[in-house]
């Protein structure tokens, strides 16, 4: 079955960095967009990221441009999430997605001194 393992969440001071990944089984990776959507406490989930199934092309919020990076490797069917400058508002439980319906379980992120 489709499954989606997030991993590398934790607790970073502001400023720092984390690098987030989604391992994908049970369906064939290369053939979905794939993204990352964050939920912080009372706040909608929302989109973080974005990457085309061939890796060539990505979309970012507005408010992780520049600081974030989405990346793919279709042969270890594997999607990251490199962050960096990271800040307080950056804090929430991070999600990855295949393409319009199937979610991972998520991991959380915490920006914090």
């Amino acid at each position: 079955q489709v499954r989606l393992v997030e991993s590398g969440g934790g607790l970073v001071q502001p400023g720092g960095s984390l690098r987030l990944s989604c391992s994908a089984s049970g369906f064939t990776f290369s053939s979905y967009a794939m993204s990352w959507y964050r939920q912080a406490p009372g706040k909608e989930r929302e989109l973080v990221a974005v990457i085309s199934w061939t890796g060539r092309n990505s979309i970012y919020a507005d408010s992780v441009r520049g600081r974030f990076t989405i990346s793919r490797d279709n042969a270890k069917n594997t999607v990251t999430l490199q962050m960096h400058s990271l800040k307080p508002e950056d804090s929430a439980v991070y999600y990855c997605k295949r393409g319009d319906d199937w979610w991972g379980q998520g991991t959380q992120v915490t920006v914090s001194s």
